[in-house]
């Protein structure tokens, strides 16, 4: 991307100035709301803590748009798929893990319903390419893009929303806050409308990008330049934690990453990158990777579950929040989806606030925004009523153990054998998708049963020997403020803290670097056992603050790690 000063606008241009709209954040959700702003003629400034935008974002890897969407990038940016997606996904499948027997379920009527494209991206090439359209259309309306900004918290006048404050730049006034920041959305946590209480409310993705050549690629997964494929990992291979992992192809390397349940992530005290390599050595992968394993990077995110933690009125006063700051990351089973959703809220507030704008009544933009997400369907579809009705119900744990008890029981598995097909229909429908509880039956037993059952053995090697944590912390880029951390250890005790020392993404049991360790500490005469903290080789995901006591924000604008593929 450009520096923003050689287009003409620069951080004293905004010193001491009010806007129509200010867009936190310059990912999808904020490319979206902000297009559609400064296209009405909306002054709109989008400011992006990292030093271009994506290079603090990470996703698993699929985009999809959908038929049935109001808004997707392709009709808001002319020429988006060709010049900043990576491979149209046309095949998906979901792999079913027993020991050493597969059993393959081809999810292509679920990956084609209401999808009029799925593509693979690497969020810093595709958010940088979006950011360059951002700053030239909102530059015309009278605006701008700045990069390396950290928006710290809300400017507020007699306990209402006038706009936002930074750690770079004197407050900036706005009528309208669209918040696009991510799923540790500072502003939505001093609003009070989202938390980091519960762990449940969220997964943790972990995902390594893999070099492989594309006439690899294209030999490999039997594919065309203009062809991809995606693929879902469930079975026995993650330790029992509730989830599963993907792999997706790009134009000349692999997302191969794990996503789990964060409560469950606690409660095996599993280590992430120690799942991850549990998939990325598992000899069912040996067919699709390269002779030689080389890793360009690692990364991590956690991911809110919109099921639980998609906010049904995200806005306060003149603040909006779209996409993963409002919860809004759909996970049904096979079906995950979240950029798109973004997508079409960050249009979605972006029209309601135009619609108050043109009647002279900008302080209803957030009650419009909520209707626009209800009458859309989006908000139905994020946390959908039968798995309030049904979904929940399963997750009881009478009603889930007795549902691992028939899967494994004699009948269960006849069952099995004799109903394949209704097996897969089940998995191609977004109905019962979106009624599947989240339990270790529906990650695990079932899985299992299913290669068991109809699963034939695997043949394929894998000789891949993946980084060890400390290699993958070290080829990552950082320029890391050490005289301001951005986390404070708010209570070191184990029983307060100690969960960090195994789900943070770059911390370990035995490993003496990354972020958490457990130690003995000398006090008083006398020895306890605390978590100690290191922030320089901190991946931002935001795991810490909801499984530890601590104090957490984002770093200073271009501060702390910066991800080259996202």
């Amino acid at each position: 991307m450009s520096d923003v000063s050689e287009l003409g606008f620069d951080r004293g241009d905004v010193e001491g100035e009010s806007f129509e709209a200010v867009v936190v954040g310059a990912g999808p959700a904020g490319a979206a709301a902000a297009a559609v702003l400064a296209d009405n003629g909306v002054e709109t400034l989008v400011v992006e803590r990292g030093v271009e935008a994506g290079s603090k974002n990470v996703s698993g890897g699929l985009l999809y748009a959908e038929e049935s969407a109001p808004f997707t990038l392709d009709r808001l940016f002319d020429g988006f798929r060709e010049a900043a997606t990576e491979r149209p996904v046309t095949r998906n499948y979901m792999d079913t893990l027993a020991g050493d027997r597969i059993h393959t379920v081809d999810l292509q009527r679920v990956h084609d319903h209401d999808t009029a494209w799925c593509d693979a991206v690497l969020r810093r090439r595709m958010d940088s390419w979006l950011a360059e359209r951002v700053h030239e259309r909102t530059a015309a309306a009278g605006g701008g893009l700045l990069t390396e900004v950290h928006v710290n918290g809300l400017l507020r006048e007699n306990g209402d929303i006038v706009g936002v404050t930074c750690d770079e730049l004197d407050p900036i006034r706005a009528d309208v806050v669209i918040a696009a920041d991510g799923v540790n959305s500072e502003l939505a946590r001093e609003a009070g409308l989202m938390d980091w209480d519960d762990p449940k409310e969220f997964f943790q993705g972990v995902k390594a990008v893999v070099d492989v050549p594309p006439d690899v690629i294209a030999e490999r997964f039997d594919i065309g330049d203009d062809e991809g494929v995606a693929r879902l990992f469930a079975g026995d291979l993650f330790e029992d934690v509730r989830g599963g992992g993907f792999l997706y192809t790009n134009r000349d390397s692999l997302s191969i990453g794990t996503v789990f349940h964060l409560d469950s992530l606690v409660a095996r005290q599993a280590e992430p990158q120690e799942l991850l390599d549990a998939l990325l050595t598992h000899p069912h992968l040996g067919q699709w990777l390269p002779d030689e394993y080389a890793e360009r990077e690692y990364s991590a995110k956690l991911v809110p579950d919109a099921k639980r933690a998609a906010h049904p009125s995200p806005h306060r006063g003149r603040l909006l929040l779209v996409g993963d700051a409002a919860g809004q990351m759909q996970a049904q089973g096979p079906i995950i989806k979240g950029m798109n959703h973004a997508v079409t809220a960050g249009g979605l507030a972006a029209e309601a606030f135009i619609e108050a704008r043109n009647r002279r009544d900008t302080g209803s933009a957030g009650e419009r925004y909520e209707r626009k997400l209800h009458d859309s369907g989006l908000y139905a579809t994020l946390r959908p009523r039968r798995y309030r009705a049904l979904g929940r119900a399963g997750e009881h744990d009478l009603v889930s153990d007795a549902v691992e008890r028939v899967a494994e029981s004699r009948v269960g598995r006849l069952g099995v054998r004799l109903a394949a097909p209704v097996v897969e229909r089940a998995f191609n429908s977004p109905f019962l998708l979106g009624a599947l509880p989240d339990t270790n039956a529906a990650y695990s037993t079932v899985p299992v049963v299913l290669a068991e059952e109809l699963g034939t053995r695997v043949t394929s090697e894998n000789d891949a020997t993946p980084p060890s944590l400390e290699e993958r912390i070290g080829s990552l880029t950082y320029d890391t403020d050490i005289g301001n951390p951005h986390i404070h250890l708010v209570d070191d005790s184990v029983e307060a803290s100690g969960d960090a020392v195994t789900a943070c993404p770059v911390s370990a049991r035995d490993f003496g670097g990354g972020c958490y360790r457990e130690e003995v500490v000398a006090s008083n005469g006398e020895q306890r056992r605390a978590v100690s903290l290191d922030t320089q080789p901190c991946v931002e995901c935001g795991t810490c603050a909801v499984v530890a006591a601590t104090e957490w924000r984002h770093p200073s604008g271009g501060k702390g790690v910066q991800f080259d593929e996202g």
